[in-house]
C-alpha cells in the first residue's frame, strides 16, 4: 500500500511528502534492488511532486524537501552473459536447417539481434519499410525514450533479412511477422515474448549449454565492438543508450585487464603431505 491507497491508481499523490519518498527509498533498499532500479523509482515520484505542483496541489516547500531525499550510489554487473561465437553460429545453424519459412524468419531475427543490438521491443517493432537495403541501415523509431536512430546492419544479417523480406513479400506493415503451425506467415503483431519464445527455442534445438535471451545478445552487440576497438560514443548512439555511462557498464576490456594483471602474481603450489596411518 503507497499512502494508505489499495492500488497505484487510487493514490492521492497531492498528499506526497519528503516522509513518503524517504521511507519509499529505504523500503527498496531493504529489498537489495540495483541502485539504477532505487534512483528510477525515485526520479518518478520526484516528477510526481513537480507535477501536483505545476497543478496547485503540493507546496513549494513539499517540493523541495522531496528532491533533497538522496539517490543511492553504487552499481551492479548489467545482467545477462555475453554469447560466445561459437553459440552464434550454432543458432544460425538450427535455423538453417528448419527448411520452413520460420528458419528463414527466425535467422533473419538472430542476425538482426546481435548485428543491431536492439532491445526486442524495437525489433518487434520495426516495419518493412525501416529497412533500407540501398543504405543496408534500419531506422529504429520506437526507441527507448522516443528516440529514433539509424542503425548500419553488416552484411551477414542483411542477407539473412533479405532472404527473410523475400519469403515475407513486398506487403507492407511489420517487418517480422507471426508465423502458424502449417507455415503460413500472419498479418498480427510479433509479440515481445515471441521474439524471446523463438530465440529459446533456437537454442534448445542448438544443444546451448546455457539460456540465452534477446538482452544475451544486445549485450554481447556492446562488448564485441568494444573489444574490436570501436568508440565508445559510436557504440552508445548504435545500441540507444542515454548515457555513455550506461554503455561502459558492458565494457569487457577492463575485465581482461584485470585478469590479465593478477596472472602476474605467482602462488606457489603446495602439496599437502599425506597424514600417517594409525
Amino acid at each position: 500500500m503507497v499512502l494508505g491507497a489499495p492500488s497505484v491508481e487510487a493514490v492521492p499523490w497531492e498528499q506526497l511528502r519528503y516522509a513518503h519518498v524517504a521511507a519509499i527509498r529505504a523500503a527498496l533498499l531493504e529489498r537489495d534492488l540495483a541502485p539504477a532500479s532505487i534512483n528510477t523509482t525515485l526520479a518518478a515520484l520526484r516528477g510526481v511532486a513537480a507535477s501536483a505542483w505545476n497543478l496547485g496541489y503540493l507546496p513549494v516547500e513539499e517540493l523541495e524537501r522531496i528532491r533533497q531525499v538522496k539517490r543511492v550510489h553504487g552499481s551492479r554487473l548489467p545482467a545477462g552473459r555475453a554469447v560466445q561465437a561459437g553459440e552464434l553460429r550454432a543458432l544460425l545453424e538450427a535455423c538453417a536447417a528448419d527448411p520452413s519459412v520460420a528458419g528463414l524468419r527466425d535467422a533473419a531475427l538472430i542476425a538482426v539481434l546481435y548485428a543491431t543490438g536492439l532491445r526486442r521491443g524495437e525489433l518487434a517493432a520495426l516495419h518493412l519499410a525501416d529497412y533500407s537495403p540501398a543504405q543496408r541501415a534500419l531506422t529504429v523509431r520506437q526507441g527507448k525514450g522516443r528516440k529514433e536512430r539509424l542503425v548500419p546492419v553488416s552484411r551477414g544479417a542483411a542477407a539473412a533479412l533479405e532472404d527473410w523480406i523475400a519469403a515475407r513479400g513486398p506487403a507492407p506493415g511489420l517487418l517480422f511477422l507471426p508465423i502458424n503451425k502449417g507455415g503460413v506467415i500472419g498479418t498480427a503483431t510479433l509479440s515481445t515474448q515471441a521474439v524471446y519464445k523463438a530465440l529459446t527455442r533456437r537454442a534448445a534445438t542448438a544443444k546451448l549449454t546455457e539460456p540465452i535471451s534477446p538482452h544475451d545478445l544486445r549485450r554481447t552487440f556492446v562488448g564485441d565492438l568494444l573489444d574490436a576497438g570501436a568508440d565508445i560514443a559510436t557504440v552508445q548512439q548504435l545500441a540507444g543508450h542515454a548515457s555513455v555511462t550506461t554503455t561502459a557498464r558492458y565494457d569487457r576490456r577492463g575485465e581482461a585487464a584485470k585478469q590479465r594483471a593478477v596472472d602476474l602474481l605467482h602462488v606457489p603450489r603446495v602439496e599437502r603431505k599425506p597424514r600417517p596411518a594409525r
